[in-house]
């Protein structure tokens, strides 16, 4: 076996910024396929002929896949080597990135898509826990800010790119075009990534693995599929609920009760900057990614803007992470604040946008679009290395693969659990307040009689009608995405709130 490699016994600065450089191409292709499909569904819904209900499993069974996935990172790690463990992943993610472009019926594609989720899941945390191994303490936060352009870019690099090459060719040159990329990174990652990380034996947890992965299904499912079937109204929708629930419970009661090592050791929950940063990252993947899913819908349907202005006013949350990545280096060469001011910033910056956002009418226009887009961006990526800073600085370095992975883990269920959320608070808010804003709709309203109502209003009219109509569920509609917005800002205010328990001190 051998030895780890850090950075004070064999790893020069050259080698060690190599690997770094490794590690963001293969982490910012891995997060461009989180995204990209979004914006080809509809296409490929055409092409392979697929309901809306069977084309949505592309995306959510590669989200429930990485969700399983994650926290096995630790075990993985340990049992493999690092090397290894994030070579076979690249490669598998490639290989299944590439199939994805070359089916042409819906199962082959759920499943390779499943591929590409269980394969590129182990990236990302064990990216992170190779950067906090092999830089010093004080390159840390310089390395975990370079790493996080690749973390932030990457989904929302993926929607632009994916519908761009669509446009050109079809949806399947979307998922072609990351194949070379991939080719790349498992050679960058073959020629510098160190070994490391093994355990002389390690057992997996077969019982608290399998309860997780038991609980995590069910509930993405109850919540991907709840809106459809009528929530609690449907047997399958109260079937998986009470078994997420039921798994969820063994899961806690056999990692608090077993003699051996548990699958998630719940005992790292006791250092208060761990605990309090898996919270304050679960928030971070709440608002990470929202913005991305529901502004184009909003943009396109309600304010009539074209696809490539929605993929411009996308990018500008791109130029936001970038430059604040650019500033947030600069200060960190003349001297170090710190983090939990850094994160307070950066929520602050996030909420203002959320406000902004909670304004937005039918008369809104792209400067104030691009402006919280890019407000966006500068608040997750002044966020996201102090946090990671913050949240493993107290914790036992032998620790790292397995909570870096649930750390990431509960990014990505915060961030599907959430989207779910609002698409409910806005599939809800519409039906409801079409009905309210429908009574107002009458011949008795003396207010339709003056005015540019006269005009929109004809009972005499189908037209008319059908014009008013719409009119309503426009208004209705933009209530839903107003109330999304307000989630949005409030969970921005409770995790400034967050900060106030974190402890500045190392250990």
């Amino acid at each position: 076996m051998k030895p780890d490699l850090t950075a004070d016994e064999t790893l020069t600065p050259r080698r060690r910024y190599l690997i770094l450089a490794a590690l963001v191409l293969a982490t910012t292709l891995y997060a461009t396929t989180i995204l990209v499909v979004s914006v080809i569904l509809p296409d490929m819904q055409g092409s392979l002929s697929a309901a809306p209900d069977q084309i949505a499993w592309v995306m959510t069974f590669n989200i429930v896949a990485t969700a399983v996935a994650t926290p096995m990172t630790g075990w993985l790690n340990a049992t493999f080597g690092r090397r290894n463990v994030m070579l076979v992943s690249m490669t598998g993610f490639t290989l299944a990135t590439m199939m994805c472009g070359l089916v042409y019926s819906l199962g082959p594609l759920v499943l390779f898509r499943v591929i590409q989720g269980l394969a590129g899941a182990p990236l990302v945390p064990l990216a992170q826990a190779v950067i906090l191994d092999v830089f010093p303490l004080h390159e840390r936060s310089r390395a975990t800010a370079i790493f996080g352009i690749g973390v932030v870019l990457g989904p929302v690099i993926g929607p632009p790119l994916g519908g761009y090459v669509a446009d050109l060719y079809d949806w399947h040159a979307s998922f072609l075009v990351l194949v070379p990329m991939g080719v790349l990174a498992v050679l960058a990652l073959w020629i510098y990534l160190p070994d490391g990380g093994r355990e002389r034996y390690v057992r997996l947890d077969w019982t608290g693995f399998l309860t997780l992965v038991v609980a995590m299904i069910c509930m993405q499912l109850a919540l991907d599929r709840g809106d459809r079937l009528d929530w609690f109204e449907s047997i399958e929708i109260i079937i998986e609920a009470v078994v997420a629930g039921i798994a969820f419970y063994l899961f806690i009661a056999h990692s608090l009760t077993t003699t051996g090592r548990p699958f998630l050791d719940l005992r790292h929950l006791l250092d208060r900057n761990y605990a309090t940063g898996l919270l304050l990252v679960t928030i971070y993947g709440m608002m990470n990614f929202l913005p991305m899913i529901i502004l184009p819908p909003m943009l396109q349907d309600l304010l009539g803007f074209p696809n490539a202005i929605i993929g411009t006013l996308l990018a500008w949350r791109g130029a936001g992470a970038v430059a604040a990545y650019f500033v947030f280096l600069m200060v960190l060469s003349v001297g170090r604040l710190d983090p939990r001011l850094w994160m307070s910033l950066g929520f602050g910056i996030q909420a203002y946008s959320g406000w902004l956002m909670m304004g937005f009418d039918f008369n809104t226009g792209t400067e104030i679009v691009a402006l919280t887009s890019f407000m966006q961006g500068i608040a997750v990526a002044l966020v996201w290395a102090p946090l990671v800073e913050v949240t493993f600085a107290t914790l036992n370095p032998r620790f790292l693969a397995e909570a870096s992975s649930t750390f990431h883990l509960l990014r990505n269920l915060g961030s599907s659990a959430f989207i779910s959320v609002c698409v409910l608070i806005i599939s809800r808010t519409r039906s409801g307040h079409s009905t309210t804003l429908g009574e107002f709709v009458s011949p008795l309203n003396e207010v339709l009689k003056f005015g540019g109502a006269r005009v929109l209003w004809d009972g005499g009219s189908a037209a008319a009608l059908a014009r008013l109509g719409g009119e309503v569920g426009r208004q209705a509609a933009l209530i839903g995405y107003i109330n999304a917005f307000t989630a949005y800002t409030i969970l921005n205010g409770v995790a400034i709130v967050c900060l106030l328990t974190i402890r500045s001190r190392r250990r």
